[in-house]
């Protein structure tokens, strides 16, 4: 806990693009042994403040200190000489290698005739169990592992770095609850390990289960730093948005259009899930409705209409459409019952991006 002095240190960090500021005189402090939590809506300064810190960005304004000194970031390599490391949302990693080579890579024990690749994997082993991995096989290959390991692994690499600093950017958004709290475990580890961890997430549930402190930013400016357990989710709600939760709900809600009590639905599902997403739930969809899901990011609504689209396979539930029961487990069952999604990762999900216009249509 914060006795000592921080690690790293930003005072009054301002960066400017054209036509906007990002940054407008932003601190940041982050302690050995203190999960941080980096809070802010998008288009706060969160990653601009992150790419700060990791040298990817020049300051235009402000000091970064590190171990109480002054440091000038000019890259990513200044960063990781200062003991920074990142661990991003799309992990880093080379699929291609086995686990022991991306943990090492770059620093393989090496002897007269090249790399020592015996003692490469137990130095990997070493590093591994060192954060409760020592199940995982140094020689099995990357590309084996589920995302939740594979980022456990990129970790393994930040500590062979010898981080003292861990950057965790979104690192829950494509993970299920069992695999969230395996990484949580790993981040417990760590930070027992006197590491500062500053982790950027959306989901205000995890932020409360991992972290010890938490800044937030508004519109590229500092609103505060907070003992988590000192500030309820409704004040960091309100804190984040600007406004208090009362101010939200006196807003006049628009007339709403009522649907026909005895019109039967287009879409019903019932008791519809998947086990680490979301737990059952009932929906309703009529004619000429619209119907919003509404909640904070990690609330569901994503999982949701993948389910609904069968972009994910539900566990539990039963739907019907017109009527009938449908078995909707996949996209090409969805489109045959004229149901269409569009992702919100339409870049990956929604196009081809080496297809044309018209093929792409």
């Amino acid at each position: 806990m914060p006795e000592s002095l921080p690690i790293v240190e930003m005072v009054g960090i301002s960066i400017a693009f054209p036509g906007v500021k990002a940054l407008d005189e932003v601190g940041l402090r982050l302690y050995p042994g203190e999960v941080h939590a980096l809070m802010g809506e998008n288009g706060a300064g969160k990653s601009t403040l992150i790419k700060a810190l990791t040298g990817f960005y020049k300051i235009d304004v402000g000091d970064i200190r590190i171990a109480g000194e002054p440091r000038r970031l000019g890259g990513t390599a200044d960063a990781q000489s200062a003991g920074i490391s990142t661990v991003y949302q799309e992990v880093n990693l080379c699929a291609n290698l086995t686990i022991g080579e991306n943990v090492m890579l770059g620093h393989e024990v090496r002897g007269p005739a090249g790399i020592n690749w015996r003692a490469t994997n137990k130095a990997a082993a070493k590093t591994l169990a060192k954060l409760g991995l020592g199940h995982l096989n140094p020689k099995q290959s990357l590309a084996a592992l589920p995302l939740a390991l594979q980022q456990l692994v990129a970790i393994s690499r930040s500590m062979v770095l010898q981080c003292k600093v861990l950057i965790l950017d979104e690192p829950t958004s494509s993970l299920d609850a069992n695999e969230v709290e395996q990484l949580f475990a790993v981040v417990r580890n760590l930070r027992d390990q006197g590491v500062a961890i500053l982790f950027v997430s959306h989901f205000l549930d995890q932020v409360y289960a991992i972290s010890d402190r938490l800044t937030v930013l508004r519109n590229g400016r500092f609103e505060g730093e907070y003992r988590t357990e000192e500030l309820d989710r409704a004040q960091l709600i309100a804190k984040m948005i600007g406004r208090d939760l009362a101010t939200l709900e006196s807003l006049d809600a628009k007339e709403s259009r009522r649907v026909r009590g005895d019109e039967a639905p287009l879409y019903a599902a019932k008791g519809i899930g998947r086990k680490g997403a979301i737990d059952p739930v009932d929906v309703e969809l009529h004619r000429g409705e619209v119907v919003g899901l509404a909640g904070l990011l990690g609330s569901g609504r994503t999982e949701l209409a993948r389910l609904i689209y069968g972009a994910d396979r539900p566990d539990t539930g039963d739907v019907a459409v017109d009527g009938e029961k449908a078995e909707i487990t996949t996209p090409a069952k969805a489109l045959a019952k004229h149901i269409a999604f569009s992702s919100e990762n339409r870049r990956d999900e929604g196009i081809v991006r080496d297809l044309s216009v018209r093929e792409n249509l």
